[in-house]
């Protein structure tokens, strides 16, 4: 039998081993749900049997195990969108607040980087600039990993913290907001067209630690598409030529969604609204004083162990809008 052609050409042949490997997976994920599942028959009939109580701890912890393996691979199922295997490119802004904002920023860069760690996904980042007295004034970071677009979608929108600041020497509360903007790094050739007068290339020296190169030369590359308004930053290529070529992709990638909402009207699947960072705009509330609550606006999922959710344990958060928006497609 001959190999399918598909394996001459790298992209194809990737993308092909890509799902061949979650396939792989999902059948492993059965498989041990099916053993763990016989397991807990075994454990209870001979509880019964034996009118045991000292299985009762044993029983609940596999319950426990089981429980959660059943609701990843369930969620899983929920990722079925038109980009949701792809890699993710997240963008994290300072809004209104000041410095207090920038740390803000640095919190949910150290939240998602502390996600992907617990996930198996990759962190680079392509773009940061620091705020003027401390944290991050704004990053643009790659998530790479199986799903990982389809998980962090949920992510974007503005997110608010309230806390007394440490840089307020009142000690009083203080709320500052930071947005999330994330898209799919759609890696495939995009037929799309631009317009090279449509465009303003900026060049600028990195602002990070780095090789010889950084603050040595002006390699960091800023592209803005005049009749969007949208702008693009890559600065951690070793060269100026790389990172244009990764910056065009960022933009072809903003522009080709950009054209599918508006053709399809996606708009609310694939970026949502733009909005302000502010007041009335957040999807999800991060409350560390006068009591500690995470809560979620769209869903209505909360928790009262903030460490844990800045820590990265946001999966109750994604698995509620997963949720939230198939019911939401579904139309129910």
């Amino acid at each position: 039998m001959e190999e399918p052609d598909f394996w001459d050409k790298p992209e194809i042949a990737q993308e092909k081993g890509k799902q061949l490997k979650s396939l792989k997976d999902d059948v492993e994920t059965y498989a041990g749900l099916k053993s763990s599942y016989e397991d807990i028959e075994t454990l209870l009939t001979m509880g019964y049997e034996e009118n045991d109580a000292d299985l009762i701890p044993e029983i609940a912890e596999e319950l426990t195990q089981f429980e959660a393996a059943f609701e990843n691979i369930r969620i899983k199922t929920l990722l079925s969108g038109e980009y949701d295997r792809e890699d993710a490119i997240v963008s994290l802004h300072a809004g209104a607040g000041g410095t207090e904002s920038c740390d803000w920023t640095s919190m949910l860069f150290r939240m998602y980087q502390r996600y992907a760690q617990n996930n198996g996904f990759s962190v680079e980042v392509l773009d940061s600039l620091d705020g003027e007295e401390a944290g991050i004034k704004s990053i643009t970071f790659e998530v790479r990993g199986e799903n990982a677009y389809g998980y962090l979608k949920s992510e974007k929108g503005v997110h608010r913290l309230v806390r007394i600041s440490p840089f307020n020497a009142a000690g009083k509360r203080q709320t500052s907001f930071a947005s999330c903007d994330v898209v799919p790094d759609i890696d495939k050739d995009i037929d799309i067209e631009i317009d090279t007068d449509d465009l303003r290339i900026d060049t600028y020296r990195s602002s990070g630690a780095g090789g010889q190169h950084i603050n040595k030369t002006s390699s960091a590359i800023r592209i803005t598409h005049i009749p969007t308004g949208i702008v693009v930053q890559c600065q951690n290529e070793r060269s100026q030529f790389q990172n244009k070529d990764k910056a065009m992709q960022m933009l072809k990638a903003k522009l080709y969604l950009l054209q599918e909402e508006e053709n399809a009207k996606k708009a609310a699947d694939i970026r949502g609204e733009v909005t302000d960072i502010g007041w009335g705009n957040q999807i999800r509330s991060y409350v560390l004083q006068p009591y500690t609550m995470v809560k979620d606006h769209r869903t209505g999922e909360e928790t009262g162990n903030t460490d844990a959710a800045l820590d990265g344990k946001i999966e109750p958060f994604i698995n509620a809008y997963l949720k939230w928006q198939s019911k939401a497609s579904a139309g129910k």
